[in-house]
């Protein structure tokens, strides 16, 4: 197909303004997918996409449009709303040449629609606003208009009203796609330079590899040149998704499809990759990706110790479907063998544990996430810190830095004493304060990052009655009066749980955590001491009490030295067990470090 005839946009929005059902609208509309065979969230191909009601992996589909009597071909990439999964929206926009920004009618601007929108301005695409649900009966798309402008900058005086679940307008959107954004530049006779988007493992058929075409073309039984792996192989196999894999022999200038070649080697494809064709003229790498910035840090160990290949099997997959957390092998006292894995976020991790778990039927212990930290040592070198246990003793180190987040929170304007309050009460520091409407404020605050991982989102969202939502950005490292919290069982140090705190906190963190502990880890023959210290001073102390057995139940009268004695001899046992008696922790108390201090204990 011609350059001219061919569109590629992505569609952007925050979470649950309708991305997926305005995609699912025009794959009927445009007649790509059979009414029989039309379902909800059609891209959304994962179960727990599905479950959970949110895109996760950016999904590329071609669509047919009729427009004044000619057939386009237009290439849409549905991304993910939320801010964890903002790497999948910077590849996805890479591959197109414009975007919808998609705007809840009644819910107006979000966090994370400033964010998205910021991103494509700075792939100078060409931004189509666009307002969604205006059936609904508190729709208002005038006021909406308003905050796109004052938040954004985006003239949003033409943007087309729809209604993505009944269908109203979309047909006119996908006219107005063709008219207003820009065909791709690429020309057929050029050498060949296709840009890797992404990539799936398929046990049958290896590594199919998603690729947009930016120069030249490229045809099946070719010789392909990766040139960041600098790897080789034949095109087996070149085709479009339609949604389903269709074969078509060849992909021009601006086009998106797949590309097969029995390549069975994960690490012989690296996303944002180069392919060009074999022995044929010299070409620049296309620009590529920048590496993701991971922030939250988590180990991951196999409950079954010789489950170990098979979790690092299981995570060398998932990182070629998705390349924006890593991770290495480290070891634990308390749990053995396993890998820290660095994540964009806290719902990142979440997901990646629960792919693990279903797809790879893996069982596993995940201990408490924790951020990255920089010390400075005594001849002025910095060094970073990727987990608490990395920390050395406060003699080896002069300062500690944490990472700082540059925040947007979007509210109504009756909660701004709320938000503030959990700001303050999260060491934040006011920035700005902008009103959008006259309902409507976002608030922009400077926070550790450990802060907002901790448990500030839930915070949020209880304090604005689930309306506040945010957005941030990792704006560099600040010096913090920070310590490292280690928690005790029976009074050997738990590596696991150990973690980072500031010194204002550290006896709330640390009562919080071993009272939360104190629930989860059952009753032993022994007494268990449960203690959180700082350096070497305790600072809080919890004791699980002994399982008792009535050793005198037997003794009916008689002398109470007998009683006595069989009492002396328990005290002694218990004692003994108490020195050489392994406690039994299970996962919940791993866990219980998460979750923040009780409800009793909450300052709400």
């Amino acid at each position: 197909m011609e350059n001219r005839l061919v569109r590629n946009f992505a569609i952007i929005a925050h979470i649950d303004h309708g991305k997926s059902t305005l995609a699912d609208r025009m794959l009927e509309i445009s007649g790509a997918v059979d009414k029989r065979d039309m379902k909800a969230q059609l891209l959304d191909s994962m179960d727990l996409e599905r479950e959970r009601g949110i895109t996760i992996k950016a999904s590329a589909v071609t669509i047919h449009h009729t427009y004044k009597g000619e057939r386009y071909e237009l290439n849409l990439i549905d991304t993910p709303g939320h801010v964890d999964f903002n790497y999948e929206v910077q590849k996805a926009l890479q591959a197109c040449e414009g975007a919808l920004l998609l705007v809840d009618a009644s819910q107006g601007v979000e966090a994370q629609t400033v964010a998205n929108a910021y991103l494509a301005v700075e792939g100078n695409l060409e931004i189509l606003p666009v307002i969604n649900k205006i059936d609904l009966p508190h729709a208002r798309p005038e006021v909406v208009k308003e905050e796109i402008e004052n938040s954004i900058g985006i003239d949003a005086t033409d943007a087309l009203g729809v209604s993505a679940k009944s269908g109203l307008g979309v047909r006119e959107l996908l006219d107005e796609i063709v008219v207003k954004i820009p065909a791709p530049k690429g020309h057929p006779g050029d050498p060949l330079r296709a840009l890797i988007f992404d990539a799936q493992y398929d046990e049958y058929r290896g590594i199919i590899v998603y690729l947009r075409v930016v120069d030249g073309s490229i045809r099946e039984r070719q010789m392909i040149h990766m040139l960041g792996t600098d790897k080789i192989y034949e095109a087996i196999e070149i085709g479009r998704f339609t949604p389903k894999m269709l074969r078509c022999g060849e992909l021009r200038p601006g086009e998106v499809g797949y590309f097969i070649s029995n390549i069975k080697n994960l690490g012989d494809v690296r996303i944002g990759d180069t392919m060009t064709i074999h022995k044929g003229p010299k070409v620049e790498m296309l620009p590529g990706y920048r590496p993701p910035m991971h922030m939250v840090y988590a180990d991951f160990f196999p409950t079954n110790t010789g489950d170990f290949e098979s979790l690092r099997e299981g995570l060398t997959t998932l990182s070629l479907s998705d390349s924006s957390f890593d991770f290495e092998a480290v070891t634990s006292e308390a749990l053995g063998f396993g890998f820290r894995c660095g994540f964009l976020g806290l719902l990142h991790m979440e997901i990646v544990q629960e792919r693990l778990e279903r797809e790879h039927d893996l069982d596993m212990i995940q201990t408490a996430p924790t951020v990255t930290y920089q010390i400075v040592l005594a001849d002025g070198t910095k060094k970073l810190i990727q987990s608490p246990g990395q920390l050395p003793t406060p003699d080896k180190y002069e300062e500690i830095l944490e990472p700082y987040a540059r925040v947007s929170i979007m509210t109504p304007s009756e909660f701004i004493g709320n938000v503030m309050k959990i700001a303050a009460d999260h060491r934040g520091d006011f920035v700005r304060q902008d009103h959008l409407s006259p309902t409507r404020v976002q608030l922009v605050y400077d926070l550790p990052l450990g802060e907002i991982i901790y448990d500030f989102f839930d915070k949020l969202k209880s304090s604005t009655r689930g309306y506040g939502t945010l957005n941030y950005e990792i704006s560099g490292y600040k010096k913090s009066d920070l310590s490292k919290l280690r928690i005790l069982v029976n009074g050997k140090e738990v590596d696991a749980l150990t973690c980072i705190v500031h010194k204002d906190q550290a006896e709330y963190r640390g009562r919080a955590i071993i009272k939360r502990m104190r629930k989860e880890i059952p009753r032993h023959l022994f007494e268990i001491a449960l203690q959180a210290a700082i350096d070497s001073r305790i600072i809080a102390r919890e004791s699980i009490s002994a399982l008792r057995k009535d050793v005198t139940a037997k003794c009916y009268g008689g002398d109470v030295s007998r009683k006595r004695k069989l009492l002396e001899k328990q005290k002694e046992g218990k004692r003994r067990m108490r020195q050489i008696g392994n406690v039994d922790i299970p996962q919940k108390a791993f866990l219980a470090v998460l979750g923040g201090g009780d409800d009793s204990e909450s300052s709400d």
